[in-house]
Parts: C-alpha cells; structure tokens; sequence
C-alpha cells in the first residue's frame, strides 16, 4: 500500500468516530414538575423560581440540555390525578411533586419513575417511602413540617391575642394532610383549653365568607389557615379581607399574605426546598437512586408579623414574639 493511501485511511478512521460523535450530542433530559398550586399564585413562581435557579446553579438550562414540563394541580384531587397522568405520559427522567396530593396522585402510575417531593407532612404516614433514612422506593424529598407545629400555631395565637378561646381551621378535607392537621391542632386545643372548628377550603368564596361571618359572631376567636388548603379556589386574599372586617387575629402559611395584610406567618420555606430539590434531581439525573437519597427534614420554620395589622385589630405586639421574627411589617 503506497503511503499516501494508508495516511488517508489512517486520517478516516480517526475522523469517522469524531464526526459520527459530533453528529450525536448529549441527549436533553426531561423534568415533569407538579405543584400543587395555581399558577397566578406568587408562592408558584417563587418556587418554580427557585427550582430553575438552583438547576442552573447545577448546569441544567431549560430549554437547554434539560426540558422542563409543568403542571398546575391546585391541590384538586381530581386536577393532581389528571395532570400526573399527563405528565407520567410525557415519560421524564424525573419529576418533581410538590405536596402531599401530588405525590399521591403520581406514586401509582409508576414504581419506577424518580419522585422528588417538596412541601410533604407525613411521607412515611400517606405510604410514600419506607422511613425517613432509608426511602426505600422511587420516591424522596423534603418535608415541609411535623403534625406538632400544629401546636405552635395555637401557642402564637394565644401569645398575641390572649383572650381567644375558639379558633376556626381553614382547611382542605379531600387532602389527607388536611385531616391530620385538622386532629393534631384539636388535640392541642384540649391542653390549651381552646375550641377549634373547621371550614372546608374547597367550598366557593361564598360559602366561606357566610362560614367565617358565623363564626365571628361569638367573642374571643381567631384563625388559622393551614398550608393545605393555600390554594383555596376563593383565593387567599378572601380570608385577609374577612380577618380584617372582623376583627380576627389569624395565622397563615406563607409569609407573601403576610406582607399582603395578613397578620403573621410560621411556616418553612418551600421555595427554599425547592431550591434544595434540585440538588436531589441533578444526583438522580446523574445515577442516583431516591431509595438511597434520605428524605430531609426543614430545619427552620420563619415568622413574619405584620405591624399595622395587628394595630388595626387592636392587638399589642410582645416584644418577645418580635425578637423571634424573620420579618416585621411596619
């Protein structure tokens, strides 16, 4: 063989595998993600924020090397059902779940699908993984908080507004963290020698006001507006107009009411594990297993307290309860 065929076939075969390499770039991942929110709500876009920053923090651009499909299941049962299938359908490398509906909805579609979930009370109570070190299945995350916060909810109440003795529960009934919330705030009550009432979220904004109108008929009352019933289809600023027009010292989920009107907040961070999340999906888009990922749970739980709420309800501050907050609204 002359030199100049074999130097050309030696060239050919080294390019050969170079262009055929060039002709197949990395495949482009695929993340489903199901918040259990609406979409207009400002706690969905501070946690899909979130989300997307820390995956590209990670080197994960949407639109880039990995897609990201969303679906907004509002804490619906029936919405989280339909939305999951849909997204299951789409078959993404994983998906992230944010709250407890949304992983129930999806756990059955699929053994084999990564599940990262934020914003789940009781994973190991609703069936999602086997304990909080060893998961165990296809399912890990982040645990938004303990039933025993319920507890602290009555505690902040009874702190500002020490004459309440009746607190209505705004909460969702079809979701199961609703029930549990809903039991372990009436058994702190007891100790606490406080009567609670519950108002169903799911109902329209007209059956709510009349519910809370009712209820602020009789001294001495307050709220609490559990986490689950958040994305409530009368919205939350229903419950601020209402607190306000009577007079009733109330407790929310996030601190975004608060610095809306609402008078004070004590809840983890979801956006925040949101951003954490991304870390889980970025080890599980890299080979990782959720049965070997420990489920985390949140490590500070932040008070917001908004000022002029509580002078316009005619409430006096503790400087004590002050000195615990995160953030004050004057």
């Amino acid at each position: 063989m002359k030199r100049r065929e074999f130097t050309s076939l030696l060239i050919g075969a080294v390019a050969c595998p170079l262009l055929a390499h060039a002709q197949q770039p990395e495949r482009q991942r695929r993340i489903g993600v199901l918040m259990n929110r609406t979409e207009n709500d400002p706690e969905s876009l501070a946690r899909i924020t979130a989300f997307r920053q820390g995956l590209q923090q990670l080197g994960w651009i949407d639109g880039g090397n990995v897609h990201i499909d969303i679906r907004w299941g509002a804490d619906d049962a029936d919405r989280e059902r339909k939305y999951a299938a849909e997204l299951v359908k789409l078959e993404p490398d994983v998906i992230l779940a944010s709250g407890t509906l949304s992983v129930a909805a999806l756990q059955p579609l699929s053994h084999n699908l990564p599940i990262v979930f934020v914003g789940v009370t009781d994973p190991v109570g609703a069936g999602f993984i086997d304990s909080l070190a060893r998961p165990g299945g296809n399912v890990t995350g982040f645990m938004i908080y303990e039933y025993t916060l319920s507890e602290k909810w009555l505690e902040l109440l009874r702190e500002i507004a020490p004459h309440i003795t009746r607190v209505a529960i705004i909460r969702n009934p079809d979701n199961p963290v609703g029930v549990g919330v809903f039991s372990a705030i009436q058994a702190a009550a007891r100790s606490l020698r406080m009567e609670v009432f519950p108002i169903d979220s799911r109902r329209n904004a007209d059956v709510i006001e009349q519910a809370i109108e009712a209820f602020a008929h009789s001294p001495n009352g307050g709220l609490i507006f559990t986490p689950n019933a958040s994305s409530m289809s009368a919205g939350y600023k229903l419950i601020i107009r209402l607190a306000a027009r009577y007079k009733l010292p109330t407790v929310y989920p996030f601190p975004y009411m608060v610095t809306e009107g609402g008078l004070m907040s004590y809840a983890a961070n979801v956006a925040d594990q949101c951003a954490h999340a991304a870390g889980y999906v970025d080890r599980i888009l890299k080979g990782e297993k959720p049965a070997d990922l420990p489920v985390q749970q949140a490590i500070k739980v932040d008070l917001s307290i908004n000022l002029k709420t509580a002078k316009a309800q005619g409430l006096a501050v503790p400087q004590a309860l002050l000195a615990q907050a995160l953030q004050v609204i004057d």
